[in-house]
């Protein structure tokens, strides 16, 4: 099947273009972005042009900054494409559920991608927890934005999440892997000076679930969920990639090579039974932190 990957940057080289390499279900056939390109590939630098020119390209997958994506999603929609987006599936709620309808009375897929449910331990982790009561959980994201975002500006302005760009990845997973739903309650939330997003976050949800999110952390960095139950102690580390029972290994591993090449996997299925995949849980509770978040100033930050 061919695809075509819009917006070119650190995501797209790094993760979707090894995967679709790797997979025998997929053919890059084509890129769209301003500046971006792959070698060997054929580059278009507005996607009109692309949906005029190549109808045999049946799927667009959209890597580029949340604000945009909507207008070039709604257009692959209407010329009869498939569209699979990147994480965070939009700036707004309100416009993935438009694309959600717009897919759906064209009878195409549309797939709300969260990589991070990919993580080799995270199924296990839902299955462990699917036979015991959660009592407590708690979430350590901390990330360093200057080793993953360099120079990327949009991340602070309206839309780009902030600190919830990365934070999204961990909620992906516990709204994945919780056998019962949580609502957030309260949140407390820090911007630098000089941004328009958060640049740290620290929330409160019920079920006595918690969340640190920060993008200062320089060093090693912290991707973890730990949940107690009566059953004993559960850990995801490396973002979901290593699970722990009870402090002991169970499973996992310390790559995360394999979570884009299960998405291309995951939207080729969905494609050959006609079906969409789109949850928006993660996404609601970035959404309800902005709305509930206490706000507090920090020190200006640049790249």
């Amino acid at each position: 099947m061919k695809v075509a990957l819009a917006g070119i940057g650190k995501i797209a080289l790094d993760q979707h273009v090894p995967a679709i390499a790797a997979s025998p279900d997929w053919e890059l056939a084509a890129t769209v972005s301003r500046h971006g390109s792959v070698p060997d590939i054929a580059a278009y630098t507005d996607l009109d042009r692309l949906l005029t020119e190549r109808p045999d390209i049946s799927v667009i997958s959209l890597c580029m900054p949340p604000v945009p994506r909507f207008a070039y999603a709604a257009a692959a929609l209407k010329a009869g494409r498939h569209v699979m987006l990147e994480k965070p599936p939009g700036a707004t709620l309100a416009e993935v559920y438009i694309l959600k309808t717009m897919a759906q009375e064209r009878g195409l897929t549309l797939f709300t991608t969260w990589h991070s449910r990919m993580a080799l331990a995270v199924a296990a982790a839902r299955d462990w927890l699917s036979q015991t009561t959660v009592t407590s959980a708690h979430i350590t994201w901390r990330e360093d934005v200057r080793k993953w975002h360099p120079g990327q500006d949009w991340v602070f302005e309206p839309g780009g999440m902030g600190v919830f760009d990365p934070g999204i990845n961990a909620l992906s997973i516990l709204t994945h892997i919780l056998p019962a739903a949580v609502h957030l309650t309260s949140a407390n939330l820090t911007f630098p000076e000089n941004r328009q997003t958060p640049i740290a976050a620290e929330l409160t949800f019920s079920g006595n679930v918690t969340a640190d999110f920060d993008w200062r952390q320089q060093g090693p960095q912290t991707w973890d969920i730990t949940v107690d139950t009566p059953k004993g102690h559960l850990a995801l580390r490396m973002g979901g990639n290593a699970l722990e029972i009870d402090g002991q290994p169970s499973g996992g591993s310390d790559s995360i090579m394999g979570e884009y090449p299960a998405l291309y996997a995951r939207m080729f299925d969905l494609i050959a039974s006609r079906q969409s995949d789109v949850d928006l849980a993660p996404m609601i509770h970035v959404a309800d932190a902005l709305t509930l978040g206490r706000r507090s100033l920090t020190e200006s930050f640049s790249f």
